[in-house]
């Protein structure tokens, strides 16, 4: 492996960590503050964590021959807003849902989405492929063994994690398309803000809002803006340029795997060997699902 390949997986691999962990300080803040109101304060520092990253892109701009060719502050608005709806739904399902469930289901669950989103795009006549199909069962065989009790019952904060997981799909395939024409610094800083008010805005009505929370919050929340949103999307951004797509695929899946292991040693969260069994299949899903075309084109290559 050259050492630039090397560089950038163990770079993809950081930020899979970063994000992963941001389940258990999402946990942990949410002992002091309500679901809202961390998602609010955690938004909001995520979009500042953006600014230098909008300055290096606003002198880039200003350096090219056709500015004429950059898009215009309301196409970004309107894309970052729709953008940003979306982020609030699907943040918002999965804070709520692990007041219920614990950090390393709910990352695991949420990762359902990197099934999920490919499925989706039938809506949109995308073909999906032998090894999505397979993926899917495997996933949404290990979500049963996971989730899905031996009464037939799934508890309240798993579902509202499952659903949120189609919100990060939908998220997924808007910012895909979104991202073609517009600069994903700014529709980034636009969403963030975005989720950071209407979360604040919930917050104010339905939750009780003190400094003391806040003060004893601060570390967790500070993890989950700063570090999940500004240097995870900062390393993602380097690591992808220089990893391959199937290495990529794999690094960023593990953030699942971090989910569950922080939540063992840092919440003492056990999961029962039937939920173990779920979330090896759920993994191996997610990655048949983002590895099978690869696997596929290089043996037709061998051939």
């Amino acid at each position: 492996m050259e050492m630039k390949t090397f560089k950038s997986d163990f770079v993809l691999l950081v930020a899979a960590s970063i994000w992963g962990l941001a389940f258990v300080a999402q946990r942990m803040g949410m002992d002091h503050v309500g679901p809202f109101t961390y998602n609010g304060l955690r938004f909001a520092l995520g979009g500042l964590s953006l600014l230098p990253f909008l300055l290096v892109a606003r002198k880039k701009r200003k350096n090219r021959a056709r500015v004429q060719d950059d898009p215009g502050s309301k196409e970004i608005l309107q894309g970052g807003l729709l953008a940003g709806v979306i982020l609030f739904a699907g943040s918002s399902l999965q804070q709520v849902g692990m007041l219920y469930t614990t950090a390393g289901k709910a990352g695991f669950i949420t990762g359902l989405y990197v099934v999920i989103v490919p499925v989706m795009g039938l809506l949109w006549r995308q073909k999906a492929g032998t090894g999505t199909w397979i993926g899917a069962l495997m996933a949404a065989v290990g979500l049963y063994f996971l989730s899905v009790t031996e009464e037939m019952t799934m508890s309240f904060g798993d579902f509202l994690e499952l659903v949120g997981a189609f919100f990060f799909a939908m998220h997924v395939i808007v910012i895909g398309k979104l991202s073609q024409r517009i600069d994903t610094v700014r529709l980034s800083f636009v969403q963030c803000m975005l989720c950071s008010v209407v979360s604040m805005i919930v917050a104010v009505s339905m939750e009780e809002i003190s400094l003391s929370g806040i003060r004893m919050a601060a570390l967790p929340i500070f993890y989950g803006g700063v570090f999940s949103v500004g240097i995870a999307y900062s390393l993602q951004i380097y690591g992808q340029k220089g990893s391959h797509p199937a290495h990529a695929a794999i690094l960023l899946s593990l953030e699942s795997v971090v989910a569950a292991i922080g939540g063992c040693l840092i919440l003492n969260e056990v999961l029962s060997g039937r939920s173990l069994s779920g979330c090896v299949l759920m993994m191996a899903g997610m990655l048949i699902s983002q590895l099978y075309p690869y696997m596929v084109s290089k043996k037709a290559v061998r051939d």
